[in-house]
């Protein structure tokens, strides 16, 4: 019984695309957090209405 060798490096390639994709989603994720956590950390802008 010898190793399938098409079989291998098909599962191989789909392991790398599935760690790529994995890898892009939490750097779009992580940057998404960021944006939150700044915007939370800023109090909200007031209309400056007086200052005209």
């Amino acid at each position: 019984m010898g190793i399938n060798l098409p079989v291998v490096i098909v599962i191989v390639v789909l392991v790398v695309l599935l760690i790529a994709f994995l890898i892009k989603r939490n750097q779009k994720d992580k940057k998404k957090f960021e944006e939150e956590v700044i915007d939370a950390e800023l109090p909200p802008e007031k209309d400056d209405k007086e200052s005209l």
